[in-house]
């Protein structure tokens, strides 16, 4: 019975995956639009930040859409297929748990935060 629920919601997701990828093309918002300079200083503050996720997940999404629309250029990290990500999500982070946003400061400390109304508020904090 446990192998044919597991199958019934894999099938599911391939099934729904498509739609929801293509939903969050096309719904993704426009990027604010700064100077050159501001989005130069955004842009550095940004690198030393990590989205770890999954590609369809639904709150991976949101947070993907809130990185749009506040134009921020953060790494995105597979830790779905991408079995080097997945590990380190579990080391770092003590979860395999997405979305995640690694946060790594000026002195190489690192802040995982994992709740995704969490991540786009910080985000909006941040750069918004």
């Amino acid at each position: 019975m446990r192998t044919i629920i597991r199958a019934f919601f894999r099938l599911l997701r391939l099934v729904l995956t498509p739609f929801m990828l293509l939903s969050e093309k096309l719904s993704t918002p426009k990027a604010i639009s700064r100077p050159p300079e501001q989005q130069a200083a955004v842009d550095e503050a940004t690198a030393k930040l990590a989205l770890y996720q999954f590609r369809a997940c639904p709150f991976c999404i949101k947070v993907r859409k809130e990185m749009a629309r506040l134009g921020l250029n953060i790494e995105l990290r597979d830790a779905q297929h991408d079995p080097k990500h997945r590990e380190a999500l579990l080391a770092g982070g003590g979860n395999v748990k997405v979305p995640c946003l690694l946060i790594t400061n000026d002195q190489g400390e690192e802040q995982w935060m994992y709740e995704t109304d969490e991540i786009k508020g910080w985000l909006n904090q941040q750069f918004g």
